[in-house]
């Protein structure tokens, strides 16, 4: 992949999507289209920004429900032939089995350990003991097992799965560029140092997206990589 940053297109507004995504499509490998824009637009607006950008899509819609259900989703997105789909590492190995059996031949299925707005104290509340990096690394094991193509982390944990698991497809949202606001992020990383240490897609959102000048943002990132 001669760039790996997806631009994050978490919007609910079509024609704002397409704006930007006009301005910095020369400077992304890919977009990410995330469950506000899906849950607004649908199909007909994956299919908008695919035919707009020419670029590879990413459809992180989270899936997570008994592995029947998942299978049908999986199904009802074939027609929009996306890259990248992801479903919650949580949902078990059944469920991920299933989603990766009912995929598309040409579509990557990842599945999302630990969201990166959380932390240790987070995962406590929810019942779940141990650091993040265990988690993540218990959660990667298990999806690797399912037969998955990668998992989604944090730049924290991205250095230590890609050890674990060689050929693994790894996909590093959270980034903030050095200097950045991180936000309602609690484990970010530059996208530079996730792309050092094996992240293959490097998901990059409102640095880009709330910039004063998203095409000069653009430009800059691509240009640490």
């Amino acid at each position: 992949m001669s760039n790996p940053v997806y631009l994050a297109l978490d919007m609910p507004q079509l024609d704002a999507a397409k704006d930007l995504l006009s301005k910095v499509r020369s400077h992304i490998g890919g977009v990410k289209l995330g469950m506000e824009f899906f849950y607004a637009h649908g199909h007909h607006g994956v299919m908008e920004v695919a035919h707009a950008s020419g670029l590879p899509i990413f459809l992180d819609l989270k899936l997570h429900d008994i592995p029947n259900t998942v299978a049908g989703a999986m199904q009802s997105i074939h027609v929009l032939e996306p890259a990248i789909v992801t479903v919650h590492a949580s949902g078990g190995r059944a469920m991920m089995e299933d989603a990766k059996a009912a995929a598309g031949e040409n579509c990557k299925v990842v599945a999302v350990t630990m969201l990166t707005s959380l932390d240790e104290n987070d995962l406590a509340r929810t019942g779940v003991a141990g650091t993040p990096h265990d988690h993540v690394m218990r959660l990667a094991e298990l999806a690797e097992s399912a037969g998955l193509d990668g998992i989604v982390c944090s730049g924290q944990e991205v250095g230590a799965v890609h050890k674990q698991w060689k050929h693994g497809f790894f996909v590093v949202p959270g980034l903030r560029p050095a200097g950045s606001a991180g936000g309602d992020q609690k484990r970010t990383v530059t996208p530079r140092k996730a792309r050092d240490d094996g992240a293959s897609v490097l998901v990059i959102g409102r640095p880009i997206s709330k910039a004063a000048d998203p095409l000069a943002a653009a430009r800059e990132i691509e240009a640490t990589l």
